[in-house]
C-alpha cells in the first residue's frame, strides 16, 4: 500500500495561519499563566503554545497513521483523498473511518462511542496538535468527537511555522508511542508505521527504540506485513484483491504463525504449514482451531474432504533458471503446490466477497456458495486433528508424567552423595519418602496392568518390585 506522504496544503492555508498567529499572540500577551504543551520536534523537546480554534475550521490529517491502512475500505474515496485532500468529501471520509471499527468500517468503533460522553461530561481534557495551516497533527480522533457533539471549538497546540510532512508524521508518531497514550493503532496500522519508517532509510534497532521495542519484535512485524502483501498479491482476480484491513483481527493468529514457522527446522513442512495456516486464518477461524494446523493437515485430514470441483493436481511448478549460473533451482514440491493453489483460491474467492456491493446478486451467491464448501471441508479437517491431537496429548499423559518423575528421583541420587558428605539426611523422613514411593508404584502398577495387555519390559520390571511378599 502506497501512500503518499507530502499532501500541499488546505485551500484556506492563508485565513487559518492569520488567525492562529492573531490567537498566538492574544496568548501570549494576556496576563497569567497559559496553556503549554511539550512535545518532541525534530528529536528536540520543545514548548508549544495552546490556542482555541474553531472545530469546523480545521482539517484531518489524511497521512494520520490511526486509520492508514482503512483507507482501502472504499476505493473510490480512497482514489479521491489521494488526489484531494481537503475536498468535503475527503475530509469526511476521513471523519467516517475515525469513529468506525478498524476491522470493518461499516460499523460504529465502540471505544469512539465511550469517548462521546467522556468529551460531554468532563470537557476536553488534553489538547490536540496542529500546524498553522490547521492540519491536525494530533487529535483527529477527538475532533471527530468534538464534531458529533456540536461543540465549537478545540484547544490545540500549534506546531512551528516551519514545520514540514516529514515533521508531521514524526511527531504524530512520536506522540502515539508515548507509554502513556490512551489508545493504540491498529495492529496493521502499527506495521505501517513501522515500515514507513524503514522507506525513511532507518534500521531495526533505530526503529526499536522510537516504538519503545526490541529489534526481534520488529523482525517479526515485518515479516508478518510481507507475508500479508504477499497474500494481497496473491488474492488478486480480475478487479478484486484484498486489503491490508481484512486481517485486522488476525494479530495473535499471525504472531503464532510466525513462531511456528521459525521454530519448524525443516523448510518444506515450514512452508506447508504456512500455506495451511494462512487458508485458516482468511477463513478467520478461531486461534485454537489455527493450531491444530501441522505441516501434515492437508494431505492426512483436509485432501479427502475437500468439494470434488477442488480436487485436481496442483499445476506442475514453472522452471526456474539461476541467472548467470545456467542452473535450475529447486522448485516446489507438489504438496506444496496443492497447497499454495488452495490458499490462491481461497484469498482469491475473499477478495471477490469483500467486493460484494460492486457484483451482482447472482456472483454474490456463487461465491459465497464456493467460498462456504471450502471453508466447511477445513471446519471439518480442522475438527478431525483436533481431535487427534487432543487424544495424543492424553495418550502422552502418563509416560511424560513418569519421565518427571524420573528426573526427580535422578536428582534424588545427587542429593543422597552430597548429604554424605555433611551427615545431613533425614533417615526417617527418606524411609517413610520411600514406603509412601513403593504404594504410589503399586499402584501405578495395577493400572498399568489394566491397560496394557501385552507388559513390555517397564511393566514386567514393575510388577516384579512391587510385588508384595
Amino acid at each position: 500500500m502506497n501512500v503518499t506522504t507530502d499532501f500541499g496544503t488546505p485551500p484556506n492555508a492563508g485565513q487559518i495561519r492569520s488567525l492562529v498567529d492573531e490567537r498566538l499572540k492574544e496568548a501570549t500577551s494576556t496576563t497569567g499563566a497559559s496553556e503549554t504543551i511539550k512535545i518532541e520536534f525534530r528529536t528536540q523537546p520543545i514548548i508549544v503554545q495552546v490556542i482555541d480554534m474553531p472545530v469546523p475550521l480545521l482539517y484531518y490529517n489524511p497521512g494520520t497513521h490511526r486509520i492508514r491502512a482503512q483507507r482501502s475500505h472504499n476505493a473510490d474515496k480512497d482514489a479521491l483523498l489521494t488526489q484531494d485532500p481537503w475536498a468535503p468529501e475527503s475530509q469526511e471520509y476521513l471523519h467516517s473511518l475515525l469513529n468506525t471499527l478498524p476491522s470493518d468500517p461499516t460499523r460504529r468503533d465502540p471505544k469512539f462511542d465511550e469517548l462521546l460522553p467522556n468529551l460531554k461530561e468532563y470537557g476536553q481534557i488534553e489538547a490536540g496538535l496542529i500546524t498553522r495551516d490547521g492540519i491536525l497533527v494530533n487529535g483527529n480522533t477527538r475532533r471527530a468527537a468534538l464534531k458529533e457533539l456540536g461543540k465549537p471549538s478545540i484547544r490545540v497546540g500549534v506546531l512551528p511555522a516551519s514545520t514540514t510532512w516529514e515533521d508531521i508524521h514524526a511527531v504524530e508518531l512520536a506522540l502515539q508511542l508515548r507509554p502513556d497514550h490512551r489508545r493504540d493503532y491498529s495492529y496493521i496500522n502499527h506495521l505501517l508505521a513501522v515500515d514507513e519508517q524503514l522507506t525513511f532509510g532507518r534500521q531495526l534497532p533505530e526503529i526499536a527504540r522510537t516504538f519503545h521495542t526490541t529489534t526481534k519484535v520488529l523482525e517479526r512485524d515485518v515479516w508478518i506485513l510481507n507475508c500479508l502483501r504477499d497474500l494481497i498479491r496473491r488474492s488478486k482476480t480480475e478487479d478484486f484483491s484484498m486489503r491490508l484491513m481484512d486481517f485486522e483481527e488476525g494479530k495473535e493468529k499471525l504472531f503464532e504463525l510466525y513462531r511456528s514457522v521459525k521454530n519448524e527446522g525443516n523448510k518444506d513442512k515450514a512452508d506447508l504449514l504456512k500455506e495451511s495456516r494462512l487458508a485458516a486464518i482468511t477463513f478467520e477461524f478461531a486461534k485454537t482451531d489455527v493450531r491444530y494446523i501441522s505441516d501434515d493437515f492437508q494431505s492426512r485430514y483436509l485432501e479427502k474432504r475437500l468439494p470434488d470441483e477442488i480436487k485436481q493436481e496442483a499445476p506442475a511448478p514453472a522452471v526456474k533458471v539461476i541467472p548467470g549460473l545456467n542452473r535450475v533451482a529447486p522448485s516446489a514440491t507438489p504438496q506444496l503446490s496443492a497447497a499454495r493453489a488452495l490458499t490462491d483460491r481461497i484469498l482469491q474467492l475473499t477478495a471477490i466477497e469483500v467486493a460484494a456491493d460492486r457484483l451482482t446478486p447472482s456472483k454474490v451467491a456463487e461465491v459465497t456458495e464456493a467460498k462456504q464448501k471450502l471453508r466447511d471441508a477445513f471446519d471439518d479437517a480442522i475438527d478431525v486433528a483436533g481431535r487427534d491431537a487432543r487424544m495424543r496429548k492424553k495418550r502422552q499423559a502418563a509416560p511424560d508424567r513418569i519421565v518427571e518423575a524420573t528426573k526427580h528421583l535422578d536428582q534424588c541420587i545427587t542429593d543422597l552423595v552430597m548429604s554424605r558428605g555433611n551427615n545431613s539426611l533425614d533417615e526417617e523422613a527418606f524411609d517413610d519418602a520411600l514406603i509412601e514411593l513403593r504404594s504410589v508404584l503399586r499402584r501405578v502398577g495395577v493400572e498399568a496392568n489394566k491397560s496394557i495387555s501385552i507388559p513390555g519390559d517397564g511393566l514386567t520390571w514393575l510388577r516384579q518390585a512391587t510385588a508384595k511378599d
